[in-house]
């Protein structure tokens, strides 16, 4: 009998080549991040309460270490003010790599929400219940670490200067007139929420990380205040005062309680104008050109 010449499935199908995903490496475009960033505020105001206020925890706490970092290396005296700017920055990347990096809710970066209420994506109500958990979460995960880092001793180091820094920095935010404190809260979140769009737009970690540096480095070389940062800055400067450190420092008596609850409602507002409205509105309206094929070109990429 003639054997059969048919070649059987499994044979055939182990010849048969194999379809090879194609691999990006470009970052996103601007409409592509537009959709990503859209798409993730969408997300986050399907999450439960529970698990959104966990991680604005995390984020507080998250920033907070990174503002820790900006005081203990910028404490050394032998430093010339711009180059412990500029290390004083860097330091403090390391917050917001963090929260983008491990995933965390921030005040400061959900402002990008405002373009999902622009595009309807998203409802006031569920905008503002975001905004209002994220904000006391944060405050709370900054708190927290206050309290940790207090009963570390680590104002304690480098023969206190960690603390007198804490101390000064708080009277530096503390001092400020509104106009200024409002205009420095709305610079800071230009940055920030330009900050959070790369990391969006970003295809890997090293993305993320080196996309982030700059932008945020820079807002904290140049001076401009980030509500969220200071819910640490502020009780740490109040807890090394009530501990004994930079008593000599000029101004000391300005920093209280009532002072620095004034300095994050104020940043707390300018940040929300930057980030909401020159940031995440603008960039809505410059995109803002049929939804869906934004959506088709982000999933065929």
């Amino acid at each position: 009998m003639m054997q059969s010449e048919t070649t059987p499935v499994a044979d055939h199908a182990a010849t048969t080549p194999t379809a090879v995903p194609a691999v990006h490496v470009n970052a996103l475009n601007t409409a592509e991040t537009e959709e990503a960033v859209e798409s993730a505020g969408v997300s986050k105001t399907k999450q439960s309460k529970s698990v959104t206020f966990i991680l604005a925890l995390f984020a507080g706490a998250f920033i907070g270490f990174g503002a820790l970092f900006f005081l203990i290396v910028t404490c050394d005296p032998a430093m010339t003010w711009g180059p412990k700017r500029f290390v004083g920055g860097l330091a403090f990347c390391m917050g917001l790599i963090l929260v983008l990096c491990c995933g965390a809710e921030l005040f400061t970066g959900n402002s990008l929400m405002a373009s999902n209420l622009a595009a309807r994506r998203i409802s006031l109500p569920a905008l503002v219940r975001n905004w209002v958990i994220v904000w006391f979460g944060n405050l709370l995960g900054a708190l927290i670490l206050v309290a940790l880092i207090a009963m570390a001793g680590t104002m304690g180091l480098n023969d206190g200067l960690v603390g007198e820094t804490a101390v000064s920095t708080a009277i530096s935010k503390v001092t400020l007139d509104p106009l200024t404190l409002f205009a420095r809260g709305m610079l800071c979140n230009v940055l920030v929420c330009l900050a959070v769009r790369i990391g969006y737009s970003s295809r890997s970690t090293a993305d993320k990380v080196l996309g982030i540096l700059l932008p945020i480095s820079g807002f904290v070389a140049m001076g401009f205040e980030h509500c969220v940062a200071n819910m640490f800055f502020l009780p740490i400067g109040l807890v090394a005062k009530a501990m004994g450190y930079g008593a000599g420092l000029d101004g000391i008596a300005d920093l209280t309680v009532h002072a620095s609850l004034y300095n994050i409602g104020v940043a707390t507002l300018g940040n929300i104008v930057g980030g909401a409205v020159v940031v995440a509105l603008a960039y809505w309206y410059v995109n803002n050109h049929k939804p869906s094929k934004r959506r088709k070109s982000i999933e065929e990429r």
